[in-house]
């Protein structure tokens, strides 16, 4: 770690009182240095992962850290406050803060030895160290393994003989406590390996309740686990280490997989089948869950595995003893399923869900908008009464050609609502619900439910399966529970709802909002272009623009949409373009109200905006939120009211300039999203000219103000 810290990224005296302030103070020795070049961009990024989840540990340790364009490369800075500063840990304020900074592109090298810090802040040897040390560079010394504090001398570091999955070259043992960055690098390596040899003390030692049953000669109990968390840097390494100190305590075998930024070993299969217990400490999905099917299970957020590992190994033993087996490793409920973080409600779940079926639907939308348009651009608007091409197909004939493209884009439009209805069963109960969740999809249209049937059967289908697997069942029926008791019993249970019960209202429900929009004329047609303008540049890829996008493609996702529907389209694709083109616009004419950063991505957003490509906002937005978005959504708001008024339409779901000759007033439209441009370039000039001049104004609350945009906005567009 010799280049990542220096005695000049070390403030033994941070007198910051708040963490923005903390992370502001330490930002800025990275960019002395060049190792940051944007501080409030970069600052952005910092307050969006703290939005994520708080970055306190206990034990009086703040860790915030993020990835981000701004690093040019991996840094680490350190700062001691003696009147302690607030990260959201539950025991208090943190003494000790470390600011970790990894580009967006670290390789896994880099990011191994970063990870290899948050391991070694479980040791208390070395914080203490971190606590006394007088000077800047002996801290920095410290952190990069240059000194070992005096408790550490002498304890061995010899590796334990039968480590199972372990290479032999492997010379860190993780229970020593050594801090230097070698035996902490390898002890990351070689994670994957249970923690505890059946010959160390600590297993000789095992009484009955830490042993795995009666059938065995005293072995001592085996617990797998799976740690991981957003930015798979810190917190991900930081249970890892924590519950593999507990399995020692507690004198049982553990092996942990942390899933992170840089890859991940996967644990022996023998590893796991041998396992009593499994424990996930996680707050994204597990990856390859299915390995860990049918065994006692503990599913809980990331820094539940910091904070109480001893606790979460209690509770997998209690399991064992109780013989709750999971059906499947994924009946344990997804992220967005299980409680989550203090304050996380239903509502935000139910976004969640929602959100799943949407970004698993948008690509079927895609490629089967833009081939049923280029099969109306090649063979003319009586391309959908051609007969099939298994009948009749010309290879000579551009019409054979069009209503080929035309076919193969109407199947992949038959797929929208299954695999909406599917994908938000899949966010609420994983794998099982994908079964019922396109059942219903499919009887959605069979029964011309439409869109909203598939919403609706995506949530009932998710919701029987979380209730059918809350159900205690017999030992003996629990290897056929994902296989044929979930599938069976849910399909009919949805069929039954869909069929007899809510099909019929939902499908008049989705005939009158057809008939609505196909009414829509003059004045009325201009408001809602206003208000989908409006959504599409409002959170610029978050929750609002994806239902804007998402009632936009509803409506095109049949062979033959109305007009009214193909307006609107066209509407929402000219707003989604204004924002990003802006800003390559306003860093053109007005250059001196950026930095140099920003104006080379406004270079890029030329490229991103003409390909309906929002993200190309995202780093202006994240920087000056209360500017640029007001900006944005008047500028779209124009486009849309405009877009609507010229009577444009379209029928591909995405593209940009390059399906104009697909658009109905193509040059009308053309003008419409000129005019948004401009008025939003307009607008954002004015209001940073506006701007206090004075060094720092700003600062401090553009970073914390953009805190939740910026975390919405790194989420991929739907348009």
């Amino acid at each position: 770690m010799s280049e990542m810290i220096t005695a000049d990224l070390v403030d033994l005296d941070l007198s910051a009182d708040t963490k923005e302030a903390a992370a502001r103070a330490l930002a800025e020795r990275m960019v002395t240095l060049g190792r940051v070049t944007d501080l409030e961009g970069f600052l952005a990024d910092v307050a969006a992962r703290e939005a994520q989840m708080p970055t306190g540990l206990d034990g009086g340790i703040g860790i915030p850290h993020c990835r981000s364009e701004h690093v040019t490369e991996p840094t680490l800075a350190f700062g001691r406050s003696a009147a302690g500063i607030d990260f959201g840990a539950a025991d208090g304020p943190a003494d000790l803060i470390f600011l970790i900074a990894a580009p967006a592109g670290a390789d896994d090298a880099h990011l191994t030895i970063l990870s290899s810090l948050a391991r070694k802040l479980m040791n208390a040897e070395f914080t203490d160290a971190l606590r006394s040390v007088g000077d800047a560079e002996g801290a920095a010394a410290l952190v990069r393994g240059d000194e070992r504090p005096a408790a550490d001398e002498s304890v061995s570091t010899a590796p334990t003989a039968d480590t199972a999955g372990a290479d032999s070259s492997d010379s860190s043992d993780s229970s020593a406590g050594a801090v230097d960055a070698t035996d902490v690098t390898d002890a990351a390596d070689s994670v994957a390996a249970p923690v505890a040899a059946s010959t160390g003390a600590a297993t000789g030692t095992t009484d009955a309740a830490g042993t795995s049953g009666a059938g065995e000669d005293a072995r001592p109990f085996r617990i797998v686990a799976v740690t991981s968390c957003p930015t798979g840097i810190a917190h991900t390494y930081m249970a890892a280490e924590a519950l593999e100190n507990a399995g020692r305590e507690a004198g049982i075998e553990i092996a942990v997989e942390p899933q992170g930024s840089a890859g991940f070993e996967r644990l022996d299969p023998a590893v796991i089948a041998a396992a009593d217990g499994v424990i996930f400490a996680h707050d994204v999905p597990v990856r390859e869950k299915e390995r860990f099917a049918g065994k006692p299970t503990v599913d809980t957020g990331v820094k539940a595995g910091i904070n109480r590992p001893a606790e979460l190994i209690d509770e997998v033993r209690g399991k064992a003893e109780r013989g709750e087996v999971t059906a499947a490793a994924a009946s344990t409920g997804t992220p967005v399923d299980r409680a989550g973080e203090p304050g996380e409600g239903y509502g935000t779940k139910l976004r969640k869900w929602l959100m799943s079926g949407v970004s698993y639907m948008v690509p079927f939308v895609a490629a089967g908008g833009l081939l049923i348009a280029l099969g109306f651009a090649i063979g003319g608007y009586e391309i959908n009464e051609a007969p099939s091409v298994m009948e009749h197909f010309v290879w000579t004939q551009a019409a054979s050609w069009g209503a080929l493209l035309f076919q193969i884009g109407g199947v992949a439009f038959g797929f929208l609502v299954p695999v909406l209805a599917g994908y938000i069963a899949y966010g609420m109960a994983d794998r099982p619900g994908l079964v019922p969740g396109f059942v219903g999809g499919a009887i959605s249209l069979t029964i011309n439910a439409g869109f909203l049937g598939g919403l609706a059967s995506g949530l009932i289908a998710g919701a029987v399966v979380l209730a059918i697997q809350r159900v205690r069942i017999p030992v003996a029926l629990r290897g056929i529970m994902p296989v044929v008791v979930i599938p069976l019993i849910s399909s009919a249970v949805v069929g039954f709802l869909m069929f007899v019960v809510i099909g019929k209202p939902i499908a008049s429900a989705q005939k009158g909002m057809t008939d609505w929009l196909n009414g829509l004329t003059g004045t009325n047609a201009i408001l809602l272009g206003t208000l989908l303008g409006l959504m599409m540049c409002f959170d610029l890829g978050g929750p609002v623009n994806k239902v804007a996008y998402t009632f936009a493609t509803a409506g095109i996702a049949v062979a033959s949409p109305s007009d009214s529907a193909m307006k609107i389209m066209a509407a929402v694709m000219a707003a989604g373009m204004v924002p990003p083109l802006a800003m390559a616009l306003a860093t053109t004419v007005r250059g001196k109200f950026f930095n140099q950063t920003e104006r080379e991505n406004g270079k890029a957003a030329w490229v991103l905006g003409a390909s309906f490509i929002s993200e190309g906002a995202i780093p202006f937005a994240a920087a000056d939120p209360l500017r640029v978005i007001p900006a944005s959504m008047v500028g779209g708001a124009v486009t849309g009211a405009l877009s609507m008024a010229f009577g444009a339409t379209l029928r591909a779901p995405h593209g940009g300039i390059f399906v104009v000759p697909l658009i109905g007033n193509p040059l009308l439209y053309l003008v419409a999203i000129a005019a948004g441009v401009c008025v939003t370039t307009a607008l954002v000039i004015v209001l940073k000219g506006l701007r206090k001049s004075a060094p720092g104004t700003g600062g401090a609350s553009a970073a914390k103000g953009s805190a939740a945009s910026a975390a919405e906005a790194k989420q991929p567009v739907a348009a």
